[in-house]
């Protein structure tokens, strides 16, 4: 697996605003947010994404909100269920 960095990651266009599950993370000592990983899954339904990487040998991912501005959480009037069925 390809190494990228989180501003590489959203970058692309397969990952700007979805929710992007990584492996291997390297985080900033001062904020605690993911700076470079492994992307191992991506999908625009957080369930269906968390589903996968629970069946899946990736156990310890950080799974992060790839926003279209680099943020890693979706806006706040965003519903990240709104796509699950419930």
């Amino acid at each position: 697996m390809e190494r990228l960095t989180w501003d590489d990651i959203c970058r692309r266009d397969e990952f700007r605003g979805r929710w992007v599950a990584l492996d291997d993370c390297r985080y900033d000592e001062e904020s605690g947010r993911a700076v470079e990983g492994s992307v191992v899954d991506s999908d625009d339904d957080l369930g269906e994404l968390c589903t996968r990487i629970r069946e899946s040998e990736y156990r310890n991912c950080a799974i992060l909100f790839c926003g279209e501005d680099g943020a890693q959480e979706p806006p706040a009037d965003d519903d990240p269920f709104q796509h699950t069925a419930h």
